[in-house]
């Protein structure tokens, strides 16, 4: 049960960051490094992958590749993260640059998070599953 929610959890959290892409398009465009080639393409492509992620989450026959699919955006995306952290600030919002570097670490959590929830029950008991 604490699996499920925790899975409904960070699919609607996913969901609603996804769609965020594509309402505040400046903030996630103004984070990106400035070696990083064609960024409004790129963080339209990461948004469309959160909210298609978040929805495979609640599909069981493509949870499992949804939840390595958040995984590795999660850490694609973490040089925009860390560009943010290294700039002090994220377009758009008046944030304190403490709390770009404390949100760092949830990058790792957030990685967890989605390989935990992308498991079935019966692999967290050690048995083999077929999703």
């Amino acid at each position: 049960m604490i699996r499920f929610v925790a899975r409904w959890i960070l699919a609607l959290f996913m969901i609603v960051a996804g769609v965020n892409h594509f309402l505040t398009s400046a903030l996630y465009v103004g984070m990106m490094p400035p070696w990083v080639p064609e960024p409004e393409i790129l963080h339209r492509i990461a948004g469309g992958a959160e909210v298609l992620g978040g929805l495979g989450l609640l599909i069981p026959a493509v949870r499992r590749a949804a939840s390595w699919g958040l995984i590795l955006l999660l850490v694609a995306v973490f040089p925009a993260n860390l560009h943010a952290a290294l700039t002090g600030e994220m377009p758009g919002v008046d944030v304190a640059p403490w709390v770009l570097w404390a949100r760092l670490p949830f990058q790792a959590v957030f990685i967890g998070w989605a390989w935990w929830v992308g498991r079935s029950a019966a692999e967290g008991r050690g048995a083999p599953s077929s999703n």
